[in-house]
């Protein structure tokens, strides 16, 4: 057995000292299958070791997960799980499983050769450890190498008991499971725009519907991002920021949002009257003024910044790592940052419920103003109703 480090100060590395990071990565680089069994994982440490899979020509990898199905997984961790298990699986190298009946919180690592496990690693080093982040850069973990034929196999065969179908399933096989929504920071000191606290916002959504519209989110398919006809949503709508800039020095920023409501929701009763403000409270606690414009009213738009709305919608896809905001449009050549309907589907919802409450509220200038609620996660009733 050899002991494994943290290189954290002031316990630092001494001379022949190895890090569990640079030891997962000595035996990644002689194996040809890995099999993983830890309690946690991030995203980051996903991507990475779907690179390290690849860089490396991995035939055969696993990765078992054994806290989140109980407790509850980070959207953005899940996503990006979802991302590499569908990847791994249609190239025929591996897959990501949770474990389901249980909790498990074990770190086992375990490397083989020619079909035979050479080495393992064992001890507290969750899988963030191959992706060190600002969250767990000074977390010290130890754990030990074994290469003892008899422990190696004990290890191996102990992942494998656990990949057993009454252990764990694959992830993409799953229904259900309890995600946690990521915090959506790209709405945080943003000036016409203030948090309300969890109680603010059940009072809203627990508001009996005096009247509420479902509004479609119009987006290309990714295959036809790059069809520019004026049907396919790629310069319009969620995507109006890859549309012509206004100015040649400067494009489009990508939060930029233009929420265009179709005639047969805007001409419905109820329908908010053109140029005329209302207060918006949303599902994750934000509070901002909002109003219809353009002909017919079939513009939806925050009122005095016309970003609210994108940092909102587009933020929370970011933060659930579905989609990496854009710096310039103008170089995203490949509309990487274009909001395509399998985002859409990735995400779990492709369409906005506002409802308007029936409460009302004062502005800075104490005029009384509507308050509707604006949620872009899937109500149980619709999701019972299976549409």
């Amino acid at each position: 057995m050899k002991l494994l480090y943290s290189n954290i100060l002031p316990l630092g590395t001494e001379h022949a000292q190895q890090t569990v990071l640079d030891c997962f990565t000595e035996q990644a680089a002689r194996a040809d299958r890995i099999e993983i069994a830890v309690g946690y994982t991030s995203a980051a440490s996903i991507t990475e070791l779907g690179s390290i899979a690849e860089n490396f020509g991995i035939k055969d990898i696993c990765l078992t997960i054994g806290m989140y199905y109980i407790e509850g997984m980070p959207e953005k961790i899940y996503h990006t799980a979802v991302k590499i298990n569908k990847k791994w699986r249609q190239k025929g190298i591996g897959e990501i499983r949770l474990v389901t009946p249980f909790k498990y919180h074990g770190k086992l690592y375990c490397f083989y050769k020619d079909a035979h496990p050479f080495a393992a690693i064992i001890g507290s080093a969750n899988l963030s450890t191959i992706k060190p982040e600002a969250s767990n850069r000074r977390q010290y973990e130890i754990s030990a190498l074994t290469t003892a034929h008899t422990e190696v196999s004990d290890i191996a065969k102990h992942i494998e008991m656990l990949k057993n179908s009454s252990c764990s399933a694959n992830i993409a096989e799953i229904n259900r499971i309890p995600l946690i929504h990521e915090t959506n920071t790209s709405l945080n000191g943003i000036e016409l725009v203030t948090s309300v606290p969890p109680s603010n916002v059940a009072f809203y959504e627990q508001c009996d519907s005096v009247v509420s519209f479902f509004l479609p989110l119009k987006v290309p398919m990714h295959a036809d991002r790059h069809i520019d006809d004026g049907r396919h949503f790629t310069k319009s709508n969620i995507n109006v920021c890859y549309a012509a800039p206004r100015s040649k020095r400067k494009p489009r920023d990508w939060y930029e949002t233009q929420l265009t409501v179709g005639v047969e929701i805007y001409r419905m009763n109820g329908y908010p009257e053109k140029n005329k403000p209302f207060f918006v409270v949303t599902d994750d606690g934000y509070w901002f003024k909002a109003h219809t414009t353009s002909d017919n009213n079939k513009q939806f738009s925050a009122v005095g910044d016309e970003l609210i709305m994108g940092r909102w919608l587009k933020g929370r896809l970011a933060a659930a790592g579905i989609v990496d905001p854009v710096n310039n449009t103008a170089e995203d050549t490949d509309r990487k940052g274009m909001i395509t309907q399998e985002m859409l589907d990735e995400y779990g919802c492709d369409r906005l419920l506002f409802k308007k409450t029936g409460q009302t509220a004062l502005d800075s200038n104490g005029e009384s103003l509507d308050v509707w609620f604006l949620s872009f996660i899937e109500s149980a009733d619709r999701m019972a109703q299976g549409e």
